[in-house]
């Protein structure tokens, strides 16, 4: 089988690859780096065509994904070990990092750039050849992100990418009962992650999952109402709603709620809808038809128990495809099924609450903890809550939870392990401890 034959020849170069200089890897990926930027509009129109994001926002994306090649190269050139003073006075200890072989990476088609550059560019700076799995809707940016790797002089074997349609379990469960394998990093729905997490665990893979999130987005009274709309705006309908950390429970406190909710209807009226190829156009269709029932059974529920629609509400069918009107709901109810489940799709409910401790309970009642947004002018409130929260990420005052220098993943069911920042290389490498007789 295809990916059987790629992880042994991964394997089979990880040999002479581990060996690479840790500059020669460096320049490789600014080199690759500077070829992303060199080719961005390309990249930008695969990206939209594939996907349907908007140009604006792929070409967002292409600049994001690159940079962490530019992180990376300057992580591959510190990964330093350390001189441990011993009790033994006739003994030296001292530890060294290195990779273990092959790492296979598995991506979505919300972030097709992006997630295969967060993931390669660690894991190749490590010193692991790697084999790219892409999601079967958008194979064509990871097919141009191995070309341009190749171009930058990256070695044959040390990048491998598998293609599926249909056999799209079977390649993940391969990947982690394959005894070729050393590392999997993964990135999808908590479903398939605690699926892969139970393959893994027969050969003890080490595994990276970042997993589904159910963003809380709290607004406090005291915050400065327009640019909280703006705000959500940008943390909401980015991809259309296709983020895993996208808002998706919008908490707002009573006394701000009425005010709050016009000042989103006034800007979510003001939002484009139609294909990401046009230039002036805010939010593209979804992904998929799946999608689109999801997220009229969210609208159908949240009405039937009491929910107000103040806007959309049902599907754009004169432009075909899978276009959704941007949707505001009002009096949104904790028994309501976008308590529980990410909407993936632009559809916005709100939720209120009287007081601090209330938002924290509302906010942490969920089984997953990606990120969370708060709103809040007060220095002393952001800091309590922020801390309080239980996810692995917070955003105050800002609509996004991402940068190559910060560490990005989530607690409870949203999975374990970073990626990016100064821990995003740590995810690749084993420890070696070395003690030598020195008496």
């Amino acid at each position: 089988m295809q990916y059987f034959r790629l992880s042994c020849y991964g394997q089979l170069v990880f040999g002479s690859f581990k060996q690479t200089p840790a500059r020669e890897g460096a320049r490789w990926l600014r080199k690759w780096h500077q070829l992303c930027l060199k080719h961005i509009d390309d990249l930008t129109l695969i990206l939209t065509l594939e996907n349907g994001k908007t140009l604006a926002e792929a070409r967002a994306e292409v600049v994001y994904g690159a940079s962490f090649l530019e992180w990376f190269a300057g992580e591959a050139e510190r990964t330093y070990g350390q001189v441990i003073p011993a009790a033994n006075t006739g003994q030296g200890i001292l530890t060294i990092q290195q990779p273990l072989g092959v790492a296979a990476l598995l991506t979505p088609w919300n972030f097709p750039i992006a997630m295969i550059t967060r993931k390669a560019w660690a894991a190749l700076a490590a010193g692991y050849t790697t084999v790219w799995k892409p999601a079967d809707e958008t194979p064509l940016s990871c097919i141009a992100q191995a070309i341009l790797a190749q171009d930058a002089g990256f070695p044959p074997g040390s990048i491998n990418v598998v293609l599926t349609l249909d056999k799209v379990a079977e390649v993940g469960e391969a990947f982690c009962k394959s005894q070729k394998v050393q590392k999997i990093s993964f990135t999808g729905s908590t479903r398939v992650g605690k699926l892969l997490a139970e393959q893994c665990g027969q050969t003890l893979k080490k595994l990276s999952p970042e997993l589904g999130g159910n963003s809380p987005f709290i607004v406090f009274d005291d915050a400065d109402l327009d640019r909280a709309a703006e705000i959500l705006t940008v943390a909401k309908f980015r991809d259309s709603g296709q983020t895993c950390v996208a808002a998706n429970r919008v908490f707002v406190e009573k006394g701000i709620y009425d005010k709050f909710a016009l000042k989103m209807k006034e800007r979510m009226q003001q939002l484009k809808v139609g294909p990401g190829i046009q230039a002036d156009v805010n939010v593209g269709p979804l992904t998929h038809e799946g999608g689109l029932r999801k997220a009229l059974s969210h609208i159908e529920d949240a009405q039937r128990l009491g929910g107000e629609v103040i806007l959309g509400g049902s599907l754009l069918s004169e432009l075909g495809g899978y276009f959704m009107q941007p949707t505001l709901i009002t009096n949104m109810k904790q028994d309501m099924i976008t308590t529980r489940e990410e909407v993936f799709a632009p559809v916005l409910g709100l939720y209120q609450f009287e007081d601090e401790r209330e938002a924290i309970t509302l906010a942490n009642n969920s089984n997953v903890g990606l990120g969370s947004f708060v709103m809040a002018e007060s220095i002393s409130r952001s800091w309590r809550v922020a801390e309080a929260l239980n996810t692995g990420m917070v955003g105050i005052n800002v609509g996004s939870l991402s940068a190559c220098e910060s560490p990005f993943g989530g607690v409870k069911e949203s999975g374990y392990g970073r990626e990016g920042g100064a821990v995003g290389l740590s995810e690749y490498m084993a420890v070696k401890s070395i003690l030598v007789g020195i008496s």
